[in-house]
């Protein structure tokens, strides 16, 4: 039997808009070795998911260039070219999220973001302000996985976890949701995600 699903919750970065942090970093370091160290030892996804948890940039920044101060413009050139990083948007799945709406279905996002990047990308992105409202990691100090952030989400928007599927491009955010009782699938693209939706009975 088909779960009756009355909730779709989107990821956002890799499901709606890009994130690719060599985009500007390619022409920043353009020797790709160093490229690929500064990213490994400096720059780090670690690092970055702590901004996504809240801390602010200029603690962030600050913490590195006291470990790398020979690094220190290049340090800072991850926030001031943040913009670049996220382009561009993936227009198909944003396509499959306006036409969930256009057909009147309740749909909102959670991501991790740090707070002040995802006030940016709203200006970048206007379609992030049509679902009806978003759990920003950055803004209540949660991140995904932790089973924390969905509770929270599905208590602030009246969310039923069992009639809810969360849709995200990272395969532990997937399993943190069902851990929360909800329905989770992982996008791998935009024609995977409209079969994902049809064996829920969800046609767009």
């Amino acid at each position: 039997m088909t779960a009756q699903i009355d909730h779709i919750v989107f990821d956002i970065g890799k499901v709606l808009i890009h994130y690719d942090p060599h985009i500007p970093f390619s022409r920043i370091i353009p020797d790709e070795e160093e490229r690929n160290w500064f990213f490994r030892h400096v720059c780090t996804h670690e690092w970055n998911l702590e901004q996504d948890r809240g801390r602010p940039w200029p603690e962030a920044e600050a913490l590195l260039i006291a470990q790398h101060p020979e690094r220190e413009e290049q340090i800072r050139a991850f926030r001031t070219h943040w913009h670049e990083m996220v382009w561009p948007p993936y227009d198909q799945s944003v396509a499959i999220m306006e036409g969930l709406i256009a057909q009147g279905r309740d749909v909102t996002m959670l991501t991790n973001f740090a707070a002040d990047t995802f006030a940016q990308a709203k200006t970048i992105f206007p379609f992030l302000h049509k679902p009806r409202g978003v759990t920003v990691s950055g803004e209540i100090q949660l991140i995904k996985p932790d089973v924390a952030i969905y509770e929270k989400h599905a208590r602030d928007f009246g969310l039923t976890p069992a009639a809810t599927l969360f849709i995200d491009d990272n395969a532990d955010n997937v399993t943190g949701a069902k851990a929360a009782g909800w329905h989770s699938v992982q996008f791998i693209d935009a024609p995977t995600l409209r079969r994902d939706l049809a064996s829920f009975g969800i046609e767009v």
